[in-house]
């Protein structure tokens, strides 16, 4: 067995409270005291070097893996979170990194980012476990996963730790039993079909992110609900988060013979600044032929022309929540663990659909 089977049978056995080997274990088979096996673990002087080597070598064989948690209890804290995410450079994600950061150093803590690479489930099983052990074997205290994506989503149940883990991303839904902070990302698309409808419009496209992402798949169930709901007729249309993929949907509406709809919903600004530069370069003008919002608020979306209506979201809010839920888990303390509410700004992208601006004017 290769030293990453060795690993991974290791963090396996962490599933089972019967299957993780104690201190003691390991003194027994090293034929030695709890305390040399302690001075071993936390680097004290004053043990013989054939001693450490028999205690290492246990340790190697038994998988023994300190209890960081109870090891901050009688010597100093370590200070470290640990932070594990898919590499990705998207605005929400990112934005939530910093706020982390931000929120670790205002509360004494420094944190350790590991990324991981998108790939298939065994793939990405092994990353997410080599991420795990880098957080462990550097005693972190607590470990933050920002799972944007349902195949991480799936990793986390199957790893077990003995520090307070929070997932951030998905709703409760997802992961019963386990710590979640989110966006409220349904909430945030039922309020922007919400203003659409108060507006009037009745024909509404709806342009999704990814099908993978937990915020594309929560942001298309809260906005198809609430078009159901107001009796609005929901056109769905896929893209992938990218100006591009806003840019291709947009050319493909302008060049239909029944037209565009009256309103379009952007999962996303950057795809929605996509459809601008589609409408823009086809003649088709926003809001006075079709209504445009997204969603996130990034800082140029005020700035595009027309100015975007759209969905904001805290991240820095957002990731001092998370840090400071974690802080509370680390004390012993039950954290607020509810999601953080989504603000509609409404801006210059929308408007009462033609047929009624018509009517108006008369």
């Amino acid at each position: 067995m290769d030293d990453r089977s060795d690993r991974r049978s290791v963090v396996n056995r962490a599933q089972s409270p019967d299957g993780r080997p104690s201190m003691a274990q390991v003194a027994a088979h090293a034929k030695v005291s709890h305390q040399t096996v302690s001075r071993v673990v936390n680097g004290a002087t004053g043990v013989k070097p054939a001693t450490r080597e028999r205690v290492e070598a246990a340790i190697r064989e038994l998988g023994y893996r300190r209890n960081n948690a109870a090891r901050t209890l009688v010597t100093s804290r370590s200070g470290l979170i640990g932070v594990i995410a898919v590499g990705s450079f998207l605005y929400g994600p990112t934005r939530t990194l910093a706020g982390i950061e931000e929120a670790a150093r205002s509360h004494d803590f420094t944190t350790l980012l590991a990324t991981i690479r998108s790939g298939g489930d065994g793939e990405l099983s092994e990353q997410f476990e080599r991420a795990i052990d880098t957080c462990l074997d550097r005693s972190v205290e607590a470990i933050i996963v920002i799972a944007a994506q349902e195949d991480v989503v799936r990793q986390v149940p199957m790893f077990a730790v003995d520090v307070p883990l929070i997932v951030v991303g998905p709703p409760q839904s997802h992961l019963p039993g386990l710590s979640t902070f989110s966006v409220d990302q349904r909430q945030g698309a039922k309020d922007a079909i919400a203003h659409l409808g108060e507006l009037g419009h009745r024909r509404i496209l709806v342009l999704t992110g990814p099908g993978r992402w937990i915020d594309a798949q929560e942001r298309r169930t809260g906005a198809l609900d609430e078009c159901e709901a107001r009796g609005i007729a929901a056109e769905v249309v896929a893209g992938d988060w990218s100006p591009a993929s806003g840019y291709e949907a947009g050319r493909a509406l302008a060049d239909r013979a029944d037209g565009v709809p009256t309103a379009i919903f952007s999962a996303n600004d950057a795809m929605a600044l996509g459809l601008l530069a589609a409408f823009n370069e086809a003649g088709v003008t926003v809001p006075d032929d079709v209504s445009l919002i997204g969603f996130d608020d990034i800082p140029e979306a005020a700035y595009f022309s027309p100015a975007l209506t759209t969905v904001h979201q805290d991240f820095t809010t957002l990731g001092h929540r998370v840090l400071e839920a974690a802080a509370a888990l680390i004390g012993g303390q039950e954290p607020d663990m509810s999601a953080v509410p989504p603000v509609l700004l409404v801006r210059s992208s929308t408007a009462q659909p033609p047929e009624q601006a018509r009517e108006k004017k008369r």
